[in-house]
């Protein structure tokens, strides 16, 4: 069996911020169930052991939310305590937790530092940026909460890596964030496009993303990343990263740019699966981990529906001098999507604009780097 990363989410949409943009609490608009509560010990234990099973080499175990450090300490102890039980084939484990940062405290930097857990930190750049969007329930910002969980990733020496949401603002702002993460020494970036809610017009809301924004996002974001890479300074930012694995004849690690979807295992609190992460919404469920094996629910009828359906890229993609980098993008770009096909990547025109600014210079990056 191959090796195998599951996204589990402990404590379903349950969080401790309200984001203006949060995609997830869209998605719980769109099913039944909105909220499935704590993740039980129980569910977690059977999770644990099908992993176990089913995984050769290398096994994953990624938490997000909602925010699942809400799950509490125990419940990643107990965690930990399960992996020992049920690594009879001596794989190697790779825990990671997305965080909001809100509740880190030191108990959790030691913790999550002794078991190597590598966590993602939500930052959306300095505060007057990070606070417009990244609110709690009464509308006050988060930055200041989050200046004091970077100071105990530090003292621990957590690993982590910054999660920025590109909004309209932040796109506006990229010299001011780029620089001031620099500054903090944040070198392992990940910047993905806001997603407007699933049933409205893209670009209405206040925090929206248009295409021309997105272009010139990437645009400024690369010329920095190029100087600083030019002088020596290597800063990790994961689109750019994959890239260059692109041109270098390597398979991307980030799924948007494989040319389809992939059947990955999204488990929701109360055990039920889904294919990938934008999708936990009743019409993708592919199964519950509590009643089926991890085979089953990734080659399953339903998984194999969601993967046909992103095979069919536009021709005016397959036409596009980019597609062999591009490769169409995220299905959810696409949205809406009719029954048969989808339609036109939201950031078709940003990419297309990207890459034709920008290829040379990746091309040469990748000259580079090859030769080491």
């Amino acid at each position: 069996m191959p090796a195998i990363t599951v996204l589990i989410k402990p404590v379903s949409s349950i969080c401790n911020l309200h984001c203006k943009y949060c995609f997830y609490y869209d998605i719980t608009e769109h099913r039944n169930e909105k909220n499935y509560g704590l993740m039980s010990y129980n569910t977690l234990e059977i999770l644990v052991k099908k992993v176990f099973e089913y995984g050769d080499n290398i096994v994953g175990f990624t938490f997000q939310g909602g925010e699942p450090t809400l799950a509490g300490l125990n419940f990643y102890k107990n965690l930990i305590d399960m992996q020992k039980k049920y690594n009879t084939k001596n794989l190697i484990v790779n825990n990671a937790i997305q965080t909001n940062g809100i509740i880190i405290n030191d108990n959790w930097g030691e913790f999550l530092a002794k078991n190597n857990f590598l966590a993602g930190l939500s930052l959306d750049g300095p505060k007057d940026i990070h606070d417009q969007n990244r609110i709690d329930v009464n509308g006050t910002g988060s930055y200041k909460r989050i200046e004091k969980t970077i100071k105990i990733f530090n003292k621990y020496k957590v690993q982590y890596n910054i999660l920025s949401v590109v909004t309209k603002s932040v796109a506006r702002h990229v010299q001011k964030i780029y620089k001031y993460y620099s500054k903090n020494e944040f070198n392992y970036l990940q910047f993905i496009p806001c997603l407007d809610p699933l049933d409205s017009e893209a670009g209405k809301n206040t925090y929206s993303l248009t295409p021309e924004d997105y272009e010139e996002f990437l645009k400024n974001l690369f010329d920095l990343w190029y100087k600083d890479f030019k002088e020596g300074k290597k800063i990790s930012i994961r689109m750019f990263d994959n890239i260059i694995q692109i041109l270098l004849g390597l398979r991307p690690e980030s799924c948007d740019m494989n040319g389809r979807c992939s059947s990955n295992l999204v488990v929701e609190s109360d055990g039920s699966c889904y294919p990938c992460d934008f999708y936990v919404i009743d019409e993708w469920n592919i199964g519950n981990i509590k009643e089926n094996n991890i085979d089953n629910l990734l080659h399953g009828e339903k998984a194999k529906e969601f993967i046909d359906k992103s095979k069919s890229i536009p021709d005016n993609c397959l036409k596009c001098k980019f597609i062999s980098i591009c490769r169409g993008g995220c299905r959810r770009h696409y949205e809406p999507i009719n029954e048969k096909a989808l339609g036109k990547n939201y950031f078709c025109s940003s990419y297309k604009a990207f890459y034709k600014y920008a290829i040379l210079r990746l091309q040469e990056i990748s000259n580079i780097i090859g030769k080491f």
